[in-house]
């Protein structure tokens, strides 16, 4: 979820991609359900390891769930790190109702923050 909405507020100033210390190898159906209530197509989406990335020029780390802020290596090129500990969704329990409402919060936790950073961010490379 943060990768869209980071992309899509930031536009073209930044390259934009997410990765996890553990990627579970899918995007939640429910992630794509409730960023799809944005306007943001996650369809394609897919998730990464970031041993992707390793020997890429990185600038911003931005860690976002649990201990990844402590698990996250330093990249080539890294300036900036920031940790916004969110919930992860994705352990949310009960019906499907009752998961969807802690995505839904999530995701407008994800949005404000990220949305909020990316237009940021964007403006000042202009």
């Amino acid at each position: 979820m943060a990768e869209v909405i980071l992309r899509k507020a930031a536009g073209k100033a930044i390259r934009v991609d997410s990765a996890g210390s553990k990627p579970s190898g899918y995007v939640h159906p429910l992630a794509v359900k409730v960023v799809e209530e944005l306007g943001y197509d996650l369809t394609k989406g897919r998730s990464k390891s970031l041993d992707e990335f390793l020997d890429q020029e990185v600038e911003t780390v931005i860690t976002v769930c649990g201990n990844a802020d402590q698990v996250c290596p330093d990249f080539p090129g890294q300036i900036r790190r920031y940790h916004w500990p969110f919930d992860d969704p994705a352990h949310a329990e009960g019906s499907e109702e009752e998961q969807l409402v802690i995505f839904r919060r999530v995701r407008d936790e994800i949005d404000r923050v990220f949305s909020a950073y990316g237009h940021g961010r964007s403006d000042s490379l202009a």
